[in-house]
């Protein structure tokens, strides 16, 4: 990479309000370190509490799924088997969380579907949605319930914006960006 564009990548993060970057594989550890340092982040900045717990509870199962339902793809595409990106954002309007993964395009569909249809509940239906889920222990193909997308989508209040992006025959790049506005601004 030429130096010279570490500084625009500086930048674009800048003009982007980005507060966090990471790109690789998610380990536990990562995951320990990097609540670590938005809960410090957060401190610092002197955030309300009621918007505190939202960002960190939201951002606590957007990295568990990253960790725990990334697909692994074969290392040529990317030259790993797993990796992902995350970026935390901060804006006068609030907090986006993003992230971005490889996940085999057998499971877009399927991840799609139930995306969309939560995206379609109101904040009441979510919530009997949860329940139920909850009740039920449907148990995901990872071994997840499938609890954390529509807690992610309960927490934050606004709908989930994603994209799949193809990348190659049988795999794409999915990518989550969850907004959390303060309600006060």
């Amino acid at each position: 990479m030429k130096l010279e564009n570490i500084f625009s990548i500086y930048q674009a993060m800048e003009e982007s309000g980005i507060i966090l970057s990471f790109k690789g594989d998610v380990t536990s550890d990562l995951l320990t370190s990097v609540l670590q340092i938005m809960e410090n982040k957060l401190e610092s900045i002197q955030e309300e509490p009621k918007v505190k717990k939202k960002v960190y509870h939201v951002l606590v199962e957007c990295l568990q799924n990253l960790y725990h339902h990334m697909d692994e793809i074969p290392s040529h595409i990317n030259g790993k088997e797993r990796s992902a990106i995350f970026m935390i954002g901060k804006t006068d309007e609030g907090y986006s969380i993003l992230t971005g993964n490889y996940i085999l395009n057998e499971n877009v569909l399927g991840l799609k579907k139930r995306m969309d249809d939560i995206n379609a509940l109101t904040k009441e239906e979510l919530k009997e949605y949860y329940k139920e889920v909850l009740a039920n222990g449907e148990i995901s193909m990872k071994g997840g319930g499938g609890l954390g997308i529509i807690d992610i989508a309960r927490k934050s209040g606004e709908k989930l914006a994603y994209e799949f992006l193809p990348i190659a025959n049988n795999i794409s790049f999915f990518i989550l960006n969850i907004k959390i506005i303060n309600k006060s601004s």
